[in-house]
């Protein structure tokens, strides 16, 4: 491209941008910048629309919109980097992603069982554990969750008599230090690790236990499985109030990719937003929609910095590491049929690639597996060469199948959500102690400050729902204050 022809192209965005300016500015509303565009920021700008406030400015650092819902090919084959699922169908609720993916969209979906896993437990060394045996130790397992579910509800609301989901089962008398043993340890990974990222010496037993994602919407889990991707969802909310082309990309110049917020400037007058390019956005409030780990980081500067109990909020919050690990091979060696999609391996070490799917049903014929790790392991794994973890999880599949002819993998796809600063982890998981004080905090703005995003869900928080719901309570909130000047955001005490 010549350097007319980029200086031409530069003035048409200046021109359109101004021109999408003067619209808004005729019809008469505040001027909001969004920062990040994944479901909760997407979310927010869809409700402030709806408000009639469209003078926006969507900041996303990365190249695409959808933060940690993003698809990627692999092998040949569209798969999910993050989010995969949705959670919580068929229960008394209206989970509010599902008919969006299930009616509006059409997205191939598929209800993930998981009754056979009894039967698919295998040993460390090879075979897999007496079906009735690995039964009887999951019944154990869910007398104690139902236990510390009876437990949980009798606790002081305010979170001071919380306890971690390891003190519970202590309290059954689940094993001094939880449970220990291969088969126990791996069905205790499957029950908390593989939902909530992190381990039940840190997890809160009164937010979890039960779970208010289940309760609420259904027990039911539906993979989604689609070549579009599950990031079609972002795409769709957002075309509700962005110009999009037939395609369904995202045209609307209110939408600006590779802008890395690096200063959020807050004044009672109004915002400056400064990004790593040096451009300078200035605004009635801005919305920041980034992850709790990009709060807990030196990412973005705040200035002035954001008040005391602001930032202890934001740093009482874990940021959980889930990474799912696609490995391709040349040929399928593993059992397929009905009630093998998941299956377990209980390896002496808690967490060694310890649950597995194979997907006859959603990709037949990719010959690939999916084997999940979280926390400690996503960490290591994060921090060595993608050939030594292929070398690890070859040898692994070679001891839960000594007899099968377990060949070299091909391919592997190891998402590295940890160590990407634009998301410090894959989703926020509930510490101990914490209610809705604490979200009350997290979510509360700072001046012109506000923020959203799925940390900020009290009930919902690390789901896809939670990060799309949470994107309309903070908008809700902005809206108050800019349309009705209602902007006093009260949170009642921790024990009131």
């Amino acid at each position: 491209m010549t350097f007319t022809s980029t200086t031409a192209t530069a003035l048409v965005l200046t021109l359109t941008l101004a021109h999408y300016a003067c619209l808004a500015a005729a019809a008469g509303g505040p001027r909001v910048i969004i920062v990040g565009a994944g479901m909760s920021g997407i979310s927010v700008g869809m409700r402030l629309a709806e408000a009639g406030i469209t003078d926006l400015v969507i900041l996303e650092a990365t190249n695409h919109i959808g933060g940690r819902m993003h698809t990627t090919n692999f092998g040949g084959i569209n798969v999910e980097m993050g989010a995969n699922w949705v959670e919580g169908v068929n229960g008394g609720k209206m989970n509010p992603i599902w008919p969006i993916v299930n009616s509006t969209l059409k997205l191939r979906n598929f209800r993930s069982d998981f009754d056979g896993l009894a039967g698919n437990v295998y040993k460390e060394k090879g075979g897999v554990y007496d079906k009735a045996f690995a039964q009887k130790r999951m019944e154990r397992s869910d007398e104690v969750e139902e236990s510390g579910g009876k437990l949980s509800a009798k606790l002081n609301s305010s979170g001071q008599d919380d306890m971690s989901i390891l003190a519970m089962q202590r309290l059954n008398n689940h094993q001094p230090n939880g449970p220990s043993s291969p088969v126990d340890m791996v069905l205790d990974y499957y029950k908390y690790d593989y939902e909530f990222a992190e381990p039940p010496r840190v997890t809160s037993l009164q937010n979890t236990v039960p779970l208010a994602t289940f309760q609420d919407f259904g027990d039911d889990l539906y993979f989604v499985a689609d070549q579009r991707g599950f990031e079609a969802v972002v795409y769709f909310l957002a075309g509700q109030y962005l110009k999009a082309d037939k395609s369904g990309n995202i045209v609307d110049p209110r939408l600006q990719l590779n802008k890395v917020v690096r200063e959020i400037s807050y004044s009672g007058s109004g915002i400056t937003v400064k990004t790593e390019d040096d451009k300078v956005y200035k605004a009635d409030y801005v919305m920041v929609s980034t992850s709790v780990g990009v709060l807990q980081s030196d990412l973005i500067q705040f200035k002035p910095q954001l008040p005391n109990w602001k930032v202890l909020s934001i740093y009482q919050f874990d940021m959980a590491v889930y990474t799912k690990i696609f490995v391709k091979f040349p040929k399928k060696f593993w059992p397929e049929g009905k009630g093998r999609e998941f299956f377990l391996y209980a390896s002496s070490r808690r967490g060694y690639y310890g649950v597995w799917q194979e997907f006859e049903a959603q990709y037949p014929d990719a010959n690939v597996l999916l084997v999940t790790v979280t926390d400690e392991e996503s960490r290591r794994i994060e921090q060595q060469s993608d050939n030594q973890t292929k070398a690890e999880i070859v040898q692994v599949l070679r001891n839960m199948f000594p007899a099968a002819d377990v060949p070299d993998a091909t391919d592997i796809l190891v998402p590295r959500w940890w160590s990407d600063r634009f998301y410090r982890g894959s989703f926020s998981n509930w510490p101990i102690g914490v209610n809705r004080y604490e979200y009350d905090q997290l979510r509360a703005p700072v001046g012109r400050v506000y923020f959203t995003g799925e940390h900020t869900s009290e009930h919902y928080n690390g789901y896809v729902h939670g990060a799309y719901l949470s994107g309309i309570d903070s908008a809700d909130i902005l809206i108050k204050c800019a349309q009705k000047n209602m902007c006093k955001y009260h949170v009642p005490g921790k024990y009131d």
